[in-house]
């Protein structure tokens, strides 16, 4: 942030004023003018520069040991390398230098303070640097209630501010609150936000100190926000780290605590077990990333919760599935017809549909078949009927009994989500 040199009295509320930003101060008729790039000069601050460019050098050379006043004009293209009068910026600020530094490589740092702005009236020469006519910009302070409390709400909008902003010392605070001509406050903080250089410049052209003022509020209370919600993200990405690596420390002394009461090696063991018959299995490469990841949650779970008896029931239940096994059907009707009636007496209703179910099957083996579902009493040959089928078409016969099992949720899996 930048330095502030206090140039106004107290406002006091009064008729309109109009003058210059320094009162006591008398522009020459003729300046240097030295172009500044990606900046703009307000007055009553002060602003270090480097100098590289031979025709700015030469300005300083000349300028600095007699205390003489030169005019800084901000480039309309920073990347114009030596700029003429039509790069440049019709209104600037009067300056004279507080300090040169000569620097080994040949370029020169020097500090500045702005005095007062002008406007150009026309550009006298540009050897052996830029010279013009200027005139005196003058200021409007129009010392109003409404002004006063403009002026409350941009200190209490950029205090906000300064209290959020890392990079900015509690100083800036108190400098800012002894500043109490409107145009100097005006001045200051625009030299101090972060905006655009066309919105610096039409800050610095723009005389009315209540209308620069009333753009200076809405630029800062568009940094305040952007602030405050960059602070929020930060509380919450501190509070995610806090609460991971309070997660991490806690599996870290659980992992000791096994160790001690001896489970850390059991658990190790199930590990990998459970890894040897993924990859045994031979699974389809989704169903083989879903039964890793699984493993993974497995030993970060408690070996006491309820969850890690689940995912283990799961891994177990999904390594035992026959992925690589395959048996080719065999479709011949007439073995089946002869398989059923060697098997069970009567149930001509029932053979008819499973011999039709086998026939569909032959005409259009790669489409979705239907499931047979036979209901009835124990007793009654349901078990036998699909062992029959699984011996005519040539399959292994699994049974899974569902007997007890009265919960839907139990059937569909949804064990594994729903404890």
């Amino acid at each position: 942030m930048m330095e502030l040199i206090e140039v106004g009295g107290d406002m006091n509320d009064g008729p309109s004023e109009e003058n210059g930003d320094n009162y006591e101060f008398e522009l020459p008729d003729e300046i240097g003018i030295l172009p500044i790039r990606s900046a703009v000069a307000y007055p009553g601050t002060v602003m270090p520069l480097a100098v590289g460019r031979q025709r700015s050098k030469r300005l300083i050379k000349d300028i600095a040991p007699q205390d003489t006043i030169f005019g800084l004009l901000a480039q309309k293209n920073p990347d114009v390398e030596n700029p003429g009068p039509k790069d440049l910026y019709t209104v600037g600020t009067a300056a004279s230098v507080l300090k040169v530094i000569r620097m080994p490589q040949g370029s020169v740092n020097v500090v500045v303070h702005g005095i007062t702005r002008f406007k150009v009236v026309r550009f006298t020469g540009t050897k052996p640097y830029l010279k013009a006519r200027i005139k005196p910009l003058p200021v409007r302070v129009r010392n109003t209630k409404k002004l006063k409390a403009l002026l409350v709400n941009v200190r209490n909008t950029a205090n906000h501010v300064i209290s959020l902003s890392a990079n900015v010392p509690e100083e800036a605070a108190l400098l800012l609150d002894n500043i109490q001509d409107p145009s100097a406050l005006a001045d200051f903080l625009a030299a101090t936000l972060n905006i655009s250089m066309a919105e610096k410049q039409a800050l610095l052209e723009e005389p009315d100190a209540y209308k620069r003022l009333e753009s200076i509020s809405l630029a800062l209370a568009s940094q305040l926000e952007v602030l405050e919600l960059s602070h929020k993200i930060q509380g919450q990405v501190r509070e995610s780290i806090d609460k991971t690596q309070r997660e991490y420390y806690l599996q870290e002394e659980l992992k000791a605590i096994q160790a001690e009461l001896g489970q850390e090696d059991r658990r190790t063991e199930e590990v990998r077990e459970l890894q040897e018959k993924i990859k045994k299995a031979q699974m389809p490469k989704a169903v083989e990333i879903e039964a890793t990841r699984e493993l993974d949650r497995l030993t970060k779970t408690p070996m006491a919760s309820p969850d890690y008896g689940v995912i283990r029931t799961y891994l177990d239940w999904i390594c035992e599935l026959p992925w690589a096994i395959e048996t080719e059907d065999r479709l011949a009707i007439d073995k089946a017809r002869r398989v059923l009636n060697r098997d069970h007496y009567g149930l001509d209703k029932i053979k008819r549909r499973i011999l039709e179910f086998l026939a569909v099957r032959k005409l259009n083996p790669g489409g979705k078949s239907p499931i047979l579902c036979f209901a009835g009493p124990p007793g009654v040959g349901k078990t036998s009927l699909g062992k029959s089928i699984a011996r005519a078409m040539g399959r292994k016969f699994v049974r899974i009994s569902l007997g007890g099992i009265r919960d839907e949720a139990d059937i569909r899996g949804h064990r594994r989500t729903y404890i």
